[in-house]
Protein backbone atom coordinates (compact mmCIF):
# COMPACT_ATOMS: atom_id res chain seq x y z
CA UNK A 1 0.00 0.00 0.00
CA UNK A 2 1.09 3.51 -0.65
CA UNK A 3 1.65 5.77 2.35
CA UNK A 4 -1.18 8.10 1.40
CA UNK A 5 -3.58 5.16 1.23
CA UNK A 6 -2.46 4.00 4.68
CA UNK A 7 -3.12 7.47 6.10
CA UNK A 8 -6.51 7.62 4.33
CA UNK A 9 -7.56 4.20 5.64
CA UNK A 10 -6.44 5.10 9.19
CA UNK A 11 -8.26 8.44 9.10
CA UNK A 12 -11.38 6.81 7.71
CA UNK A 13 -11.40 4.19 10.46
CA UNK A 14 -11.07 6.86 13.15
CA UNK A 15 -13.81 9.04 11.62
CA UNK A 16 -16.14 6.08 11.13
CA UNK A 17 -16.29 5.37 14.87
CA UNK A 18 -16.30 8.78 16.62
CA UNK A 19 -17.50 7.50 20.01
CA UNK A 20 -14.94 4.72 20.13
CA UNK A 21 -12.23 7.13 19.03
CA UNK A 22 -13.21 9.63 21.73
CA UNK A 23 -13.13 6.96 24.44
CA UNK A 24 -9.76 5.76 23.17
CA UNK A 25 -8.21 9.23 23.48
CA UNK A 26 -9.83 10.04 26.85
CA UNK A 27 -7.10 8.51 29.01
CA UNK A 28 -4.35 10.32 27.10
CA UNK A 29 -6.29 13.60 27.31
CA UNK A 30 -6.58 13.30 31.10
CA UNK A 31 -2.97 12.19 31.50
CA UNK A 32 -1.40 14.96 29.42
CA UNK A 33 -3.69 17.62 30.93
CA UNK A 34 -2.81 16.51 34.46
CA UNK A 35 0.93 16.47 33.79
CA UNK A 36 0.91 19.91 32.13
CA UNK A 37 -1.26 21.42 34.88
CA UNK A 38 0.75 20.01 37.79
CA UNK A 39 4.09 20.89 36.20
CA UNK A 40 2.98 24.45 35.40
CA UNK A 41 1.63 25.10 38.88
CA UNK A 42 4.73 23.56 40.45
CA UNK A 43 7.09 25.70 38.36
CA UNK A 44 4.99 28.77 39.16
CA UNK A 45 5.25 28.05 42.88
CA UNK A 46 9.00 27.57 42.54
CA UNK A 47 9.36 30.92 40.75
CA UNK A 48 7.27 32.63 43.43
CA UNK A 49 9.53 31.23 46.16
CA UNK A 50 12.62 32.41 44.29
CA UNK A 51 11.19 35.90 43.73
CA UNK A 52 10.07 36.35 47.31
CA UNK A 53 13.33 35.16 48.81
CA UNK A 54 15.26 37.36 46.39
CA UNK A 55 13.07 40.31 47.41
CA UNK A 56 14.28 39.87 50.99
CA UNK A 57 17.79 40.71 49.85
CA UNK A 58 20.00 38.33 47.93
CA UNK A 59 23.04 39.28 50.06
CA UNK A 60 21.29 38.83 53.40
CA UNK A 61 22.63 36.64 56.20
CA UNK A 62 20.48 35.73 59.22
CA UNK A 63 21.91 34.82 62.63
CA UNK A 64 19.59 33.05 65.06
CA UNK A 65 20.07 31.62 68.54
CA UNK A 66 21.02 27.97 68.24
CA UNK A 67 22.28 25.71 71.01
CA UNK A 68 22.09 26.31 74.72
CA UNK A 69 24.74 25.69 77.36
CA UNK A 70 23.65 23.03 79.82
CA UNK A 71 25.32 20.85 82.46
CA UNK A 72 28.27 19.11 80.87
CA UNK A 73 28.35 21.27 77.72
CA UNK A 74 26.07 22.44 74.94
CA UNK A 75 22.66 20.90 74.36
CA UNK A 76 21.36 21.15 70.81
CA UNK A 77 17.82 22.55 70.88
CA UNK A 78 17.59 23.86 67.31
CA UNK A 79 17.74 27.30 65.82
CA UNK A 80 15.71 29.85 67.78
CA UNK A 81 15.19 27.59 70.81
CA UNK A 82 17.07 29.90 73.24
CA UNK A 83 18.11 33.54 73.22
CA UNK A 84 21.90 33.55 73.11
CA UNK A 85 22.34 36.72 71.05
CA UNK A 86 22.66 40.34 72.17
CA UNK A 87 22.53 43.75 70.52
CA UNK A 88 26.23 44.06 71.28
CA UNK A 89 26.88 41.05 69.02
CA UNK A 90 25.41 42.94 66.10
CA UNK A 91 27.52 46.02 66.88
CA UNK A 92 30.65 43.86 67.08
CA UNK A 93 29.87 42.28 63.70
CA UNK A 94 29.37 45.71 62.11
CA UNK A 95 32.62 47.02 63.58
CA UNK A 96 34.97 44.09 62.98
CA UNK A 97 33.79 41.91 60.05
CA UNK A 98 35.01 43.13 56.63
CA UNK A 99 32.62 43.51 53.68
CA UNK A 100 29.56 44.02 55.90
CA UNK A 101 27.28 46.71 54.42
CA UNK A 102 24.59 46.85 57.12
CA UNK A 103 23.61 45.09 60.36
CA UNK A 104 20.42 45.13 62.40
CA UNK A 105 19.50 43.21 65.53
CA UNK A 106 15.80 42.47 65.97
CA UNK A 107 13.12 41.18 68.32
CA UNK A 108 9.66 40.04 67.36
CA UNK A 109 6.27 39.48 68.94
CA UNK A 110 2.56 40.00 68.34
CA UNK A 111 0.22 42.57 69.82
CA UNK A 112 -3.23 44.12 69.77
CA UNK A 113 -3.28 47.52 68.08
CA UNK A 114 -5.76 50.33 68.59
CA UNK A 115 -6.26 53.70 66.90
CA UNK A 116 -9.29 56.00 66.97
CA UNK A 117 -11.63 53.33 68.34
CA UNK A 118 -10.50 50.70 65.80
CA UNK A 119 -8.69 47.53 66.86
CA UNK A 120 -6.45 45.15 64.94
CA UNK A 121 -4.17 42.28 66.00
CA UNK A 122 -0.89 41.90 64.17
CA UNK A 123 1.36 38.85 64.62
CA UNK A 124 4.42 40.84 63.54
CA UNK A 125 5.62 43.52 65.93
CA UNK A 126 9.26 44.05 65.04
CA UNK A 127 11.83 45.93 67.07
CA UNK A 128 14.83 46.68 64.86
CA UNK A 129 17.72 49.04 64.26
CA UNK A 130 17.75 51.63 61.49
CA UNK A 131 19.76 49.48 59.05
CA UNK A 132 16.98 46.87 59.01
CA UNK A 133 15.32 48.69 56.11
CA UNK A 134 18.55 48.46 54.10
CA UNK A 135 19.19 44.81 54.95
CA UNK A 136 15.66 43.71 54.08
CA UNK A 137 15.46 46.01 51.05
CA UNK A 138 12.25 47.63 52.30
CA UNK A 139 10.77 50.65 50.56
CA UNK A 140 8.28 53.16 51.92
CA UNK A 141 5.06 54.27 50.27
CA UNK A 142 4.91 57.41 52.42
CA UNK A 143 6.63 59.02 55.38
CA UNK A 144 10.13 58.04 56.48
CA UNK A 145 12.09 55.34 58.25
CA UNK A 146 13.53 55.99 61.70
CA UNK A 147 17.08 57.19 62.24
CA UNK A 148 19.65 57.05 65.05
CA UNK A 149 17.88 60.01 66.67
CA UNK A 150 14.69 57.92 66.88
CA UNK A 151 16.40 54.96 68.60
CA UNK A 152 14.64 55.56 71.92
CA UNK A 153 11.50 57.24 70.63
CA UNK A 154 8.06 55.62 70.39
CA UNK A 155 7.71 55.79 66.62
CA UNK A 156 6.48 53.22 64.09
CA UNK A 157 6.62 52.31 60.44
CA UNK A 158 3.55 50.22 59.56
CA UNK A 159 2.53 47.86 56.77
CA UNK A 160 -0.32 48.46 54.33
CA UNK A 161 -2.62 45.90 55.99
CA UNK A 162 -2.30 47.63 59.37
CA UNK A 163 -2.76 51.04 57.76
CA UNK A 164 -5.93 49.96 55.96
CA UNK A 165 -7.52 48.23 58.96
CA UNK A 166 -6.79 51.02 61.44
CA UNK A 167 -7.12 54.15 59.28
CA UNK A 168 -9.06 53.08 56.19
CA UNK A 169 -8.49 55.62 53.42
CA UNK A 170 -7.04 58.19 55.84
CA UNK A 171 -3.40 59.20 56.07
CA UNK A 172 -1.68 57.33 58.93
CA UNK A 173 1.37 59.65 59.05
CA UNK A 174 1.40 61.53 62.33
CA UNK A 175 -1.40 59.42 63.84
CA UNK A 176 -0.98 57.54 67.09
CA UNK A 177 -1.35 53.78 67.60
CA UNK A 178 -1.54 52.00 70.93
CA UNK A 179 0.56 48.86 70.78
CA UNK A 180 -0.80 46.92 73.72
CA UNK A 181 -1.06 49.82 76.18
CA UNK A 182 1.84 51.85 74.81
CA UNK A 183 1.21 54.79 72.42
CA UNK A 184 3.42 55.12 69.32
CA UNK A 185 3.46 57.71 66.54
CA UNK A 186 3.30 56.55 62.90
CA UNK A 187 6.12 58.11 60.85
CA UNK A 188 6.06 55.85 57.76
CA UNK A 189 4.05 53.34 55.73
CA UNK A 190 5.75 50.49 53.88
CA UNK A 191 5.12 49.76 50.21
CA UNK A 192 2.94 46.64 49.79
CA UNK A 193 4.65 43.25 49.34
CA UNK A 194 1.71 40.81 49.34
CA UNK A 195 1.78 37.24 50.59
CA UNK A 196 4.90 35.23 51.27
CA UNK A 197 5.57 31.74 49.86
CA UNK A 198 3.96 30.28 52.99
CA UNK A 199 0.81 32.40 52.63
CA UNK A 200 1.71 34.92 55.35
CA UNK A 201 0.62 38.51 54.84
CA UNK A 202 3.88 40.45 54.60
CA UNK A 203 2.02 43.77 54.98
CA UNK A 204 0.48 42.88 58.35
CA UNK A 205 3.30 44.25 60.53
CA UNK A 206 4.61 47.21 62.45
CA UNK A 207 8.28 48.13 62.82
CA UNK A 208 9.66 50.21 65.64
CA UNK A 209 13.05 51.02 67.17
CA UNK A 210 14.61 48.07 68.97
CA UNK A 211 14.82 49.53 72.48
CA UNK A 212 11.23 50.81 72.89
CA UNK A 213 9.69 47.66 71.35
CA UNK A 214 11.85 45.31 73.42
CA UNK A 215 11.36 47.05 76.77
CA UNK A 216 7.83 48.48 76.49
CA UNK A 217 5.97 46.01 74.23
CA UNK A 218 7.60 42.57 74.31
CA UNK A 219 8.83 43.06 77.87
CA UNK A 220 9.34 39.96 79.97
CA UNK A 221 9.65 37.62 77.01
CA UNK A 222 13.10 39.06 76.22
CA UNK A 223 15.46 40.09 78.97
CA UNK A 224 18.19 42.68 79.03
CA UNK A 225 20.11 43.21 75.82
CA UNK A 226 18.95 39.93 74.21
CA UNK A 227 17.74 39.82 70.62
CA UNK A 228 16.10 37.06 68.57
CA UNK A 229 17.83 37.66 65.23
CA UNK A 230 20.69 39.56 63.69
CA UNK A 231 20.27 40.51 60.02
CA UNK A 232 23.43 41.21 58.03
CA UNK A 233 23.83 42.53 54.50
CA UNK A 234 27.07 41.56 52.73
CA UNK A 235 28.63 44.21 50.51
CA UNK A 236 28.58 41.86 47.49
CA UNK A 237 27.11 38.48 46.63
CA UNK A 238 30.55 36.92 46.17
CA UNK A 239 31.50 38.03 49.70
CA UNK A 240 28.68 36.19 51.47
CA UNK A 241 30.72 33.16 52.51
CA UNK A 242 33.59 35.34 53.74
CA UNK A 243 31.19 37.46 55.78
CA UNK A 244 29.50 34.33 57.13
CA UNK A 245 32.85 32.93 58.28
CA UNK A 246 33.78 36.29 59.85
CA UNK A 247 30.45 36.46 61.71
CA UNK A 248 30.96 32.95 63.05
CA UNK A 249 34.46 33.79 64.30
CA UNK A 250 33.31 37.00 66.01
CA UNK A 251 30.39 35.31 67.77
CA UNK A 252 32.43 32.30 68.90
CA UNK A 253 34.98 34.65 70.39
CA UNK A 254 32.37 36.86 72.09
CA UNK A 255 30.45 33.86 73.44
CA UNK A 256 33.68 32.23 74.65
CA UNK A 257 33.06 29.01 72.73
CA UNK A 258 36.10 26.76 72.90
CA UNK A 259 37.48 24.83 69.91
CA UNK A 260 35.53 21.61 69.44
CA UNK A 261 32.42 22.98 71.15
CA UNK A 262 29.17 23.56 69.25
CA UNK A 263 28.02 27.04 68.34
CA UNK A 264 25.21 28.57 70.39
CA UNK A 265 23.93 30.28 67.25
CA UNK A 266 22.90 29.32 63.72
CA UNK A 267 23.78 31.21 60.54
CA UNK A 268 21.91 31.01 57.25
CA UNK A 269 22.20 33.00 54.07
CA UNK A 270 19.50 33.53 51.48
CA UNK A 271 21.17 31.17 49.00
CA UNK A 272 20.86 28.31 51.50
CA UNK A 273 17.23 29.15 52.22
CA UNK A 274 16.49 29.44 48.50
CA UNK A 275 18.13 26.07 47.78
CA UNK A 276 16.16 24.36 50.55
CA UNK A 277 12.79 25.77 49.53
CA UNK A 278 13.43 25.28 45.83
CA UNK A 279 14.37 21.65 46.46
CA UNK A 280 11.10 21.18 48.37
CA UNK A 281 8.95 22.64 45.59
CA UNK A 282 10.84 20.63 42.98
CA UNK A 283 10.21 17.44 44.93
CA UNK A 284 6.49 18.14 45.18
CA UNK A 285 6.34 19.03 41.48
CA UNK A 286 8.03 15.77 40.54
CA UNK A 287 5.74 13.74 42.81
CA UNK A 288 2.59 15.42 41.49
CA UNK A 289 3.74 14.98 37.90
CA UNK A 290 4.56 11.32 38.54
CA UNK A 291 1.10 10.72 39.98
CA UNK A 292 -0.46 12.52 37.02
CA UNK A 293 1.74 10.48 34.68
CA UNK A 294 0.10 7.28 35.92
CA UNK A 295 -3.03 8.35 34.07
CA UNK A 296 -0.97 8.36 30.85
CA UNK A 297 -0.19 4.69 31.39
CA UNK A 298 -3.87 4.05 32.11
CA UNK A 299 -4.69 5.88 28.89
CA UNK A 300 -2.24 3.66 27.02
CA UNK A 301 -3.87 0.55 28.42
CA UNK A 302 -7.20 1.95 27.26
CA UNK A 303 -5.83 2.43 23.75
CA UNK A 304 -4.58 -1.16 23.67
CA UNK A 305 -7.88 -2.60 24.89
CA UNK A 306 -10.03 -0.66 22.47
CA UNK A 307 -7.66 -1.38 19.57
CA UNK A 308 -7.91 -5.10 20.38
CA UNK A 309 -11.70 -4.78 20.25
CA UNK A 310 -11.37 -2.94 16.95
CA UNK A 311 -9.24 -5.74 15.51
CA UNK A 312 -11.94 -8.25 16.44
CA UNK A 313 -14.71 -6.10 14.96
CA UNK A 314 -12.79 -5.52 11.72
CA UNK A 315 -11.57 -9.06 11.14
CA UNK A 316 -13.47 -9.44 7.84
CA UNK A 317 -12.16 -6.06 6.64
CA UNK A 318 -8.58 -7.17 7.42
CA UNK A 319 -9.10 -10.47 5.63
CA UNK A 320 -10.54 -8.72 2.58
CA UNK A 321 -7.60 -6.29 2.32
CA UNK A 322 -5.08 -9.08 2.67
CA UNK A 323 -6.95 -11.13 0.05
CA UNK A 324 -6.67 -8.33 -2.54
CA UNK A 325 -2.94 -7.84 -2.01
CA UNK A 326 -2.30 -5.99 1.23
CA UNK A 327 0.82 -7.21 3.01
CA UNK A 328 1.04 -8.03 6.68
CA UNK A 329 3.35 -5.03 7.04
CA UNK A 330 0.62 -2.81 5.56
CA UNK A 331 -1.93 -4.04 8.13
CA UNK A 332 0.62 -3.56 10.94
CA UNK A 333 1.40 -0.03 9.73
CA UNK A 334 -2.26 0.93 9.39
CA UNK A 335 -3.31 -0.13 12.89
CA UNK A 336 -0.17 1.34 14.46
CA UNK A 337 -0.85 4.60 12.62
CA UNK A 338 -4.40 4.64 13.97
CA UNK A 339 -3.14 4.15 17.53
CA UNK A 340 -0.52 6.89 17.20
CA UNK A 341 -3.01 9.28 15.57
CA UNK A 342 -5.56 8.75 18.33
CA UNK A 343 -2.88 9.24 20.97
CA UNK A 344 -1.61 12.43 19.32
CA UNK A 345 -5.12 13.85 19.10
CA UNK A 346 -5.53 13.11 22.80
CA UNK A 347 -2.18 14.76 23.51
CA UNK A 348 -3.15 17.97 21.69
CA UNK A 349 -6.50 18.18 23.48
CA UNK A 350 -4.80 17.38 26.81
CA UNK A 351 -2.19 20.09 26.23
CA UNK A 352 -4.88 22.69 25.68
CA UNK A 353 -6.88 21.58 28.70
CA UNK A 354 -3.71 21.43 30.81
CA UNK A 355 -2.82 25.05 30.01
CA UNK A 356 -6.37 26.21 30.75
CA UNK A 357 -6.40 24.15 33.96
CA UNK A 358 -3.08 25.60 35.10
CA UNK A 359 -4.34 29.17 34.72
CA UNK A 360 -7.64 28.31 36.44
CA UNK A 361 -5.85 26.69 39.40
CA UNK A 362 -3.47 29.62 39.58
CA UNK A 363 -6.35 32.09 39.56
CA UNK A 364 -8.40 30.27 42.20
CA UNK A 365 -5.47 29.50 44.50
CA UNK A 366 -3.56 32.73 43.97
CA UNK A 367 -0.58 30.83 42.55
CA UNK A 368 1.50 32.11 39.64
CA UNK A 369 1.49 29.92 36.55
CA UNK A 370 4.58 29.16 34.49
CA UNK A 371 3.90 27.10 31.36
CA UNK A 372 7.19 25.36 30.53
CA UNK A 373 8.43 25.83 26.97
CA UNK A 374 8.97 22.09 26.63
CA UNK A 375 5.33 21.25 27.47
CA UNK A 376 4.16 20.93 23.81
CA UNK A 377 7.14 18.78 22.84
CA UNK A 378 6.80 16.62 25.94
CA UNK A 379 3.07 16.19 25.39
CA UNK A 380 3.52 15.11 21.78
CA UNK A 381 6.48 12.91 22.64
CA UNK A 382 4.55 11.13 25.36
CA UNK A 383 1.51 10.80 23.13
CA UNK A 384 3.45 9.26 20.26
CA UNK A 385 5.28 6.98 22.68
CA UNK A 386 2.06 5.81 24.31
CA UNK A 387 0.47 5.21 20.90
CA UNK A 388 3.45 3.18 19.69
CA UNK A 389 3.96 1.14 22.87
CA UNK A 390 0.33 0.26 23.42
CA UNK A 391 -0.68 0.13 19.76
CA UNK A 392 1.95 -2.33 18.57
CA UNK A 393 0.43 -5.44 20.12
CA UNK A 394 -3.10 -4.97 18.67
CA UNK A 395 -1.51 -4.08 15.31
CA UNK A 396 0.64 -7.21 15.41
CA UNK A 397 -2.47 -9.30 16.25
CA UNK A 398 -4.23 -7.80 13.22
CA UNK A 399 -1.26 -8.50 10.92
CA UNK A 400 -1.07 -12.13 12.05
CA UNK A 401 -4.64 -12.96 11.06
CA UNK A 402 -5.03 -15.65 8.40
CA UNK A 403 -6.85 -14.08 5.40
CA UNK A 404 -9.06 -17.12 4.75
CA UNK A 405 -10.04 -17.51 8.41
CA UNK A 406 -10.63 -13.78 8.63
CA UNK A 407 -13.01 -13.85 5.65
CA UNK A 408 -14.99 -16.69 7.24
CA UNK A 409 -15.43 -14.74 10.48
CA UNK A 410 -18.94 -13.43 11.11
Amino acid sequence: MRRLELIRFAAGAIAAHPMRSALTTLGVVIGVAAVVTMTSVGLGAQKMVEDQISSMGSNMIIVQPGNSRGPGGFVNQGAGATISLESADGKAIADTVPDVAAVSSSVRGGSQLAAGGTNWFTPQVLGVEKDYFTVRDLTLASGRAFTDEDARKSVLVIGQTVATNLFGEGDPIGQRIRVGRVPFEVIGVLAPKGQSATGQDQDDLIIGPLQPIRTRVIGRRIRGDSVQNIYINAAAEDKIEDVQDGVSNVLRERHKIQPGQDDDFAIQNMSQILEARTATTKTFTILLSAVAGVSLVVGGVGIMNIMLVAVTERTREIGLRMAIGAKRSDILAQFTLEAVALSMIGGLIGLGLGIVGAFLMGGVGGWPTAIPAWAPLLSMGFSVGIGLVFGVYPSWRAAQLDPIEALRRD
